[in-house]
């Protein structure tokens, strides 16, 4: 981080002169002018009453803005095969958000891993073929174009109930795959 471009950029976006914010500062133009030119470095003191009068704090100063990464492609995806099922996190390090997305793939036959009861809720959303959501000892079905939505408070698994392959969607929150 440069400090001296910094506070430049926040005494011009205050319409500020160096010699306005250093009367403020009780210090001297000069002084503002190797702050920003990054000839000096001000005293933490120093450092707080020049972000006070121009309306800022040492944490805000300090705060890091880091760009979200929103669009991922498949070359990002993080692959997991076993048993007849493929595992997509579509989302890498999702497990850190609030939800969690996975595209999953089963053959015909194949199950998913039962899941025991925590909190939270679980959505999908069927891509190809049937599958079976089973819930304690209840069976929902549910096809290409479908979707289905429960609270994770039982056990739980999915099936691939029909012919072929069968792939959906499949969020959980918090995150629990």
């Amino acid at each position: 981080m440069e400090l001296g471009m910094r506070l430049r950029e926040m005494r011009q976006q205050k319409n500020l002169t160096q010699e306005e914010l250093a009367d403020r500062c009780e210090l001297t133009k000069g002084y503002i002018s190797q702050l920003e030119n990054d000839l000096t470095s001000p005293s933490i003191a120093t450092l707080c009453d020049l972000l006070n009068a121009l309306g800022s704090s040492l944490s805000d100063f300090f705060r890091e803005e880091t760009e979200e990464k929103i669009v991922f492609s498949e070359a990002e995806y993080i692959e997991k095969q076993s048993d007849g099922m493929i595992w997509n996190w579509v989302i890498p390090n999702a497990q850190k958000n609030m939800m969690e997305p996975v595209l999953v793939e089963l053959d015909e036959g194949a199950s998913t891993p039962v899941d025991f009861p925590h909190e939270g809720e679980e959505f999908g959303f069927v891509l190809e073929g049937r599958i079976e959501i089973v819930r304690a000892k209840k069976r929902d079905a549910a096809k290409k174009g479908e979707s289905f939505y429960f609270t994770a408070n039982t056990e739980h698994a999915i099936v691939n109930g029909g012919k072929g392959k069968a792939k959906f969607l499949w969020i959980s929150t918090p995150p629990n795959f």
